[in-house]
């Protein structure tokens, strides 16, 4: 009897261990009357729905699940589909929510979470020192920086942000290991720095290098938790898009800094690597040669030993992609394409005697295309004496259509090849999207691609004067 006893204790026990696991929150939105609501979880820079629930007249409901929600930043979106609250989740996901509909923020009260008591205490200072600054901007408006009103308004700014800093200062102190504490110490940005020249003057180009060098100071790479909040996609975009200069080498140099400092973590690695690749590939970037940033991410991360989420044919995919670009980056001898002409006579970019090559990728039935030649037509006829020859190459064709396309937009007196099988030029000018718009100077390098027709003299004029 007593063995049994102990038996059903030990299960009884294990009952109530396995009911603490479970994820429990329980809300109610004061003013809230009735319908669905909605969790929804954040992975980096998209959101996702993670649960609902119903909501019943008196504003109740509740997030209920047997594993526990993925640690991270949520939102809940109320019935009415316009009005959402947030809230952490990490080891605390049993405990409850109260709240008043007309003024959420200021009335949310949580039992059981110290990590949303932290949350909304930063969140109600939030908002009182943003209504003050309006304020305070406004008063600015019209100002010279010397006037008095000017200066003590800038110094009250000032003083309510040192104020939220303060604040969180005091929260990490008191709570060294919350995850709320991490995640708002991830979104600072450092000091700017006063960096002067030896003459005394301002080195803006010193300030933002040291700015950069310390942006990701305060970020723990290694905590994954950090990717199911809006933090880590924020500033991988504002260091890489507005701290750098949008040029290849650039973006590349920073790249490979971050992406290293990543390397602590798998998924930190996987995002990291992976955004910045897919947001300069063809058509995602305004960037002139962004494939340069996307090939060098492919080829020195994306491998079988690193890029580990891919499966063995994805990854071949993505290399071939990237070494099929690798001959056509900006500054590379632009290679030769050698194809048959209308008259069934063999041409080379390379026989050509102009000092500038436009090469020049269409297809017939492209809508943009039937847009751009026109335009190069035009251009041809007025840069021809100025040392300009069009190399053009037809895409995914057929005869009768190409020299249909020739003949309506009066392409003959530039030199055009069909290559049916498109092997001619395989591996060599990397075409995405037509068309496509390659130049090559005097010595056949590429000095400009993924142009308009209008930004063509910009090009020849700047390689002019090189020659001079």
């Amino acid at each position: 009897m007593r063995q049994f006893s102990i038996l059903l204790i030990l299960l009884f026990s294990i009952n109530l261990f396995a009911q603490q696991d479970t994820c429990e929150i329980n809300i109610q939105i004061k003013g809230e009357s009735g319908g669905k609501a909605r969790l929804i979880g954040i992975y980096v820079d998209q959101n996702f729905l993670a649960d609902s629930a119903i909501v019943d007249n008196q504003g109740k409901f509740t997030f209920r699940k047997k594993s526990p929600y993925k640690s991270g930043l949520f939102y809940v979106i109320l019935p009415d589909q316009k009005t959402n609250f947030q809230f952490i989740l990490d080891k605390e996901q049993r405990f409850s929510i109260v709240g008043d509909k007309s003024d959420l923020i200021n009335s949310m009260k949580f039992t059981g979470s110290f990590e949303n008591d932290l949350l909304y205490q930063s969140l109600i200072m939030q908002v009182q020192h943003e209504k003050t600054a309006d304020s305070l901007y406004k008063l600015m408006q019209g100002k010279l920086p010397n006037d008095p009103n000017y200066v003590s308004a800038k110094n009250e700014i000032k003083n309510l942000g040192d104020a939220r800093k303060k604040q969180l200062e005091n929260f990490g102190k008191k709570y060294p290991n919350s995850f709320f504490v991490k995640y708002k110490t991830a979104g600072q940005n450092p000091d700017i720095v006063d960096v002067r020249k030896p003459n005394g003057d301002l080195d803006t180009l010193g300030q933002l290098e040291l700015y950069r060098n310390q942006f990701w100071d305060n970020v723990d790479l290694n905590d994954e938790r950090l990717l199911y909040t809006p933090v880590i996609a924020n500033k991988l975009r504002k260091y890489i898009t507005e701290l750098t200069p949008q040029n290849p080498d650039s973006i590349i140099r920073q790249s490979d800094i971050i992406i290293k400092k990543s390397m602590v973590n798998n998924e930190m690695f996987k995002f990291i690597s992976n955004w910045i690749a897919l947001n300069y590939q063809p058509t995602k970037t305004t960037v002139m040669d962004g494939e340069a940033v996307y090939v060098h991410i492919i080829d020195k991360y994306f491998t079988a030993e690193r890029a580990n989420w891919l499966t063995p044919k994805e990854l071949t995919e993505i290399r071939k992609k990237a070494w099929e670009m690798q001959s056509s980056l900006l500054n590379k001898i632009g290679p030769d394409v050698v194809s048959t002409d209308p008259n069934g006579n063999t041409k080379s970019i390379y026989e050509i005697k102009a000092p500038f090559v436009i090469v020049y990728m269409y297809n017939p039935n492209c809508e943009h295309c039937q847009k751009e030649t026109p335009k190069l037509k035009k251009f041809y006829d007025e840069w021809k004496s100025k040392g300009v020859e069009v190399f053009a190459i037809v895409l995914d064709s057929n005869d009768k259509e190409w020299r249909d396309y020739m003949e309506k937009n009066h392409m003959q007196e530039w030199i055009n090849v069909f290559d049916p099988t498109n092997k001619s030029i395989y591996a060599k000018y990397f075409v995405d999207i037509t068309p496509e718009l390659y130049v090559l100077n005097k010595d056949r390098k590429i000095v400009g691609k993924n142009l308009k027709v209008e930004q063509l003299p910009i090009i020849l004029e700047r390689e002019m004067r090189k020659m001079q």
